[in-house]
């Protein structure tokens, strides 16, 4: 029979097996982080992109004064933040909007509608000012932070208030990244958030000006006349999304769908500007104020290129 092991020796033999588990568990969560890829989530102050926009291309913050084709902008957002973050996936897109008694109106229920965004609705008082905006965006940034769900938070906003927000993800580890709208003089932008951000980003006129149309005229796309006429049904906008990937690709070729489809159902902005501005050419409508009729575009020319792949 083998001798019993000392008292002593059986407590540092019970160390060490214990220091060898912690060693193997903690290697297993190394190795766990290390396959796991980072996240990244958008955060939109719907009410600052609104009239920010509006002064920068139309002049005017009312909105009833213009369009604002929120549904190729969020894809831009989208497509600006997947070239920044190569090495991230989008969790999601948050549009943090005003509504009375919180019931989204048909453009909100739009939004809504679209892949990978999720529509958070503050109230709206008398005066048509938001309330309770900042605390959603406070709410839903630092929560993701609190459990690790984001490693990279992209904020587009501009109120002081949200320097709160920012440093409670920041103080559970996460990235913030503060988005603007160019302003055409001073700033649009409180300078205690551009303080406390770890990163900044302006958008131009540029970059702003094809999502804005202003209501009392029409679009004239490379100056034509105005478009007119009825609107089209959506099979009808479908095919001529279908004859736009078709040139599209007699253009360019077959290899440059390697570099189209891992981003589907996103498009690139300047790809997907290019669409709509030919698509209004052959229709001779202006498709600004028509999120579907856009949704049928692109499902067209979506459906085109990975029929030829």
């Amino acid at each position: 029979m083998s001798e019993a092991m000392p008292p002593g020796q059986q407590d540092l033999a019970s160390i060490v097996a214990g220091i060898e588990r912690t060693n193997e568990l903690l290697q297993r969560v190394l190795a766990e982080v290390a396959t796991t890829p980072s996240t990244h989530a958008i955060f939109v102050d719907a009410g600052y992109v609104y009239a920010a926009a509006g002064r920068l291309v139309a002049g005017t913050e009312d909105r009833r004064a213009f369009e604002l084709d929120a549904e190729g902008l969020i894809e831009a957002f989208i497509d600006k933040a997947r070239t920044i973050f190569p090495d991230s996936r989008l969790l999601r897109v948050y549009w943090f909007d005003g509504a009375r008694r919180r019931i989204h109106t048909p453009e909100q229920q739009g939004i809504a509608e679209l892949p990978d965004v999720k529509v958070r609705l503050g109230n709206l008082n008398a005066n048509n000012q938001q309330k309770g905006v900042d605390s959603l965006i406070r709410s839903d940034l630092e929560s993701l932070a609190r459990h690790r769900a984001i490693g990279d938070a992209v904020l587009i906003g501009g109120d002081e208030d949200l320097v709160s927000a920012v440093e409670a993800a920041q103080g559970y580890g996460a990235r913030v990244h503060l988005w603007g709208i160019e302003a055409l003089d001073g700033r649009n932008q409180a300078e205690p958030l551009l303080w406390e951000v770890d990163s900044q980003r302006t958008f131009d006129l540029d970059f702003c000006k094809p999502y804005v149309t202003r209501r009392a005229t029409g679009y004239e796309p490379n100056g034509d006349a105005p478009l007119c006429g009825p609107a089209p049904t959506r099979d009808e906008v479908r095919f001529v999304g279908a004859q736009i990937a078709a040139q599209w690709l007699s253009a360019r070729g077959r290899e440059t769908l390697a570099d189209l489809l891992p981003g589907h159902p996103y498009l690139p902005g300047s790809v997907d500007q290019e669409l709509l501005i030919d698509a209004e050419g052959l229709l001779r409508l202006s498709l600004r104020a028509h999120a579907d009729l856009r949704r049928a575009l692109r499902d067209g020319f979506w459906e085109h290129l990975q029929a030829q792949y």
